[in-house]
């Protein structure tokens, strides 16, 4: 018996499959966009970073010169040609920093005009000569405040600007960050809950599971037990007892099976009282048959010899004709009596098995039936098995009598040959004689029946029924193989 998973098991397990495949993709999901969060957070302070830098190493640029105008050290332009190395390099890395942002892009184009007008106004004072005036140098100063001034302004507006970035990709770093833990915690805690309830259903479907196969074991013992009676009860029957009976009376096929066995072994006892008591009937009518039938006519064979005797010098040569017909019909009658009880005793009486030479039991047989001037040549493999002598010896005699009486020649010739086929050997007895049509292959094994005038050859037509029955009981098979003029052969099986 095939079992079946619970279809909420299934369901269960597909449920905790995309709990768990759920969990994997929030946790996924919540976990890259932290990431990129804090990506964007790191790029924003980088912006404000490199913004800082610029302004801080222009205003230091601005002071050096300066103090290199009050003092003529020219050690104080070093900020300045640092400045001027590094600001370019700033300026690049910035502009990279905001290339997805247009209005940062806009205000770093103002921002690197506002470095480059001031190293225009600073490059000049950084090379004092005679040539510059008092009030020159005093208009480059202001000139310089000025853009510093509005350096500073525009350094503002850009930290301003990515200071409110900061603060929305800081508010959604921090969404992601409290996001993720309950995400995957919400979901583990489902996950475990639906893997608790699968295995408390898993453990359920084997309890009943076990105790399925525990009902199915009695099931099949109680099964087992019955059949066993009913095995019993179809040995009895094959034994010849048809009187026993089964005590099963379960409502069920295997208790119809028993009530129908009970009525079939009732039906045979029945049918085999009535048969046996027609086999006694039969039994009195050969008795009788034998005795009764056969007196009457040993009593008109004698008269008839009795007025062949008596008056043999009055009988006429057509009286005589008469007389000579008169006893072969007498004599056909008392065959045919005879072939009758043959025939009705064929089976009746089983026969013990006997080591049985076939070469020798077919020299005796053509001993008593084969004339003379006939030849019968058998083939040296013929077997030596067990068997019921008697029966293979009637069939043999029969065969030969038959192949001897419808003869067309006064002198004939038998063959006799033998093959294994397997559980049977197989046997084959070939003539010489007239042959059979192949029209009537099917009627010589039938009571009664003869192929030849009545006044050619007296027969009664039941030595080819009799070796029929006999073979049939030993469950061999016997046919014809035969053509007019070509002889006959008839071969039948029989069992080793």
């Amino acid at each position: 018996m095939k079992s079946k998973i619970d279809p909420k098991i299934i369901a269960g397990l597909v449920l905790a499959v995309g709990i768990l495949l759920l969990t994997a993709a929030a946790s996924f999901w919540s976990i890259r966009g932290l990431k990129v969060q804090t990506r964007q957070v790191e790029h924003t302070y980088q912006v404000m970073q490199q913004v800082a830098s610029v302004t801080a190493v222009l205003k230091d640029a601005q002071a050096g010169v300066r103090g290199y105008i009050l003092t003529g050290d020219t050690a104080y332009l070093r900020p300045f040609s640092l400045a001027t190395d590094e600001l370019p390099n700033s300026l690049e890395r910035l502009d990279n920093l905001t290339a997805d942002n247009s209005t940062q892009q806009a205000r770093l184009d103002s921002l690197r005009g506002l470095v480059e007008q001031e190293f225009r106004i600073l490059r000049p004072l950084t090379q004092l000569s005679s040539s510059m005036s008092k009030s020159a140098m005093q208009t480059s100063l202001d000139t310089d405040r000025q853009t510093l001034r509005q350096v500073r302004t525009l350094y503002n507006r850009i930290q301003a600007q990515e200071m409110a970035v900061l603060a929305q990709r800081s508010a959604s770093q921090e969404l992601f960050a409290k996001a993720t833990p309950i995400v995957v915690l919400v979901s583990a805690v489902l996950a475990v809950l639906i893997v608790v309830w699968l295995v408390v259903k898993i453990v359920q479907e084997l309890a009943d599971n076990r105790r399925l196969q525990s009902e199915l074991a009695d099931i099949n013992a109680e099964v087992s037990l019955r059949i066993a009676q009913i095995r019993a009860l179809a040995e009895k029957v094959v034994q010849g007892d048809y009187s026993v009976k089964i005590t099963d009376t379960a409502e069920d096929n295997l208790g119809g099976l028993a009530a129908s066995l009970n009525r079939m072994t009732q039906t045979l006892d029945a049918s085999f009282s009535a048969l046996e008591k027609r086999n006694q009937e039969l039994d009195q009518f050969a008795y009788v048959a034998s005795h009764d039938l056969k007196a009457p006519l040993r009593g008109v064979t004698t008269i008839v010899k009795w007025i062949e005797d008596e008056l043999s010098a009055e009988l006429s040569p057509k009286l005589r004709t008469y007389l000579d017909q008169m006893k072969g019909r007498l004599s056909r009658l008392e065959d045919l009596i005879n072939g009758l009880l043959a025939y009705a005793r064929v089976g009746r009486t089983a026969q013990a098995a006997t080591l049985v030479d076939v070469g020798q039991l077919l020299s005796e047989v053509a001993e008593l039936v084969i004339p003379p001037d006939f030849t019968l040549r058998t083939s040296p493999e013929m077997p030596v098995f067990l068997t019921d002598r008697l029966g293979l010896q009637q069939v043999f005699t029969n065969l030969f009598s038959n192949a001897v009486k419808y003869h067309h020649r006064g002198a004939g010739r038998l063959e006799v040959s033998c093959r294994d086929a397997g559980r049977f050997y197989e046997f084959r007895v070939q003539d010489d004689g007239p042959g059979i049509a192949p029209e009537y292959h099917h009627k010589i094994f039938l009571l009664f029946q003869t192929l030849r005038d009545r006044h050619t050859a007296e027969s009664t037509g039941i030595g080819l029924s009799i070796v029929q029955k006999i073979i049939d009981e030993h469950h061999g098979a016997i046919r014809v193989e035969s053509a007019s003029g070509q002889g006959a052969g008839f071969i039948f099986t029989w069992p080793k």
